[in-house]
């Protein structure tokens, strides 16, 4: 067996130290007497393998022939959604602003409205 060998539960360590919400935002704190929890949706798929087995004798004629090897990759997507705030008051959330989102929202508005204008106007001319 190599000496670097794949080790899968080393790799599904990493996974699970990957896939958390400290990622996106870090720990919950406090300042001030006011408890701050971040939130975020994380999503995360991986996929392992791994093998090995004994092949045919090197082309160097030492009649030696194995094989091993084994690997795993990982997608992450972290996203944050916002914060809880506990107080003395109780708990209140506040989400987070997604400028890209809002963005694509307004361009689909401003879409339909155009669509729309143009089929009004193609509509009165006939």
């Amino acid at each position: 067996m190599p000496e670097h060998a794949f080790d899968p539960n080393a790799f599904i360590a990493a996974v699970n130290d990957t896939l958390t919400v400290r990622r996106v935002f870090g720990e919950a704190y406090e300042r001030a007497g006011t408890l701050v929890i971040p939130v975020a949706k994380v999503l995360g798929g991986t996929g392992l393998g791994s093998g090995g087995g004994e092949g045919p004798a090197d082309t160097e004629g030492d009649g030696v022939g194995s094989g091993h090897g084994g690997g795993g990759t990982l997608g992450v997507r972290a996203v944050p959604v916002g914060v809880y705030e506990v107080d003395e008051s109780g708990v209140r959330f506040h989400p987070t602003l997604d400028l890209n989102r809002a963005i694509l929202g307004g361009q689909i508005v401003v879409a339909a409205v155009v669509v729309t204008a143009l089929v009004t106007r193609a509509l009165r001319r006939r």
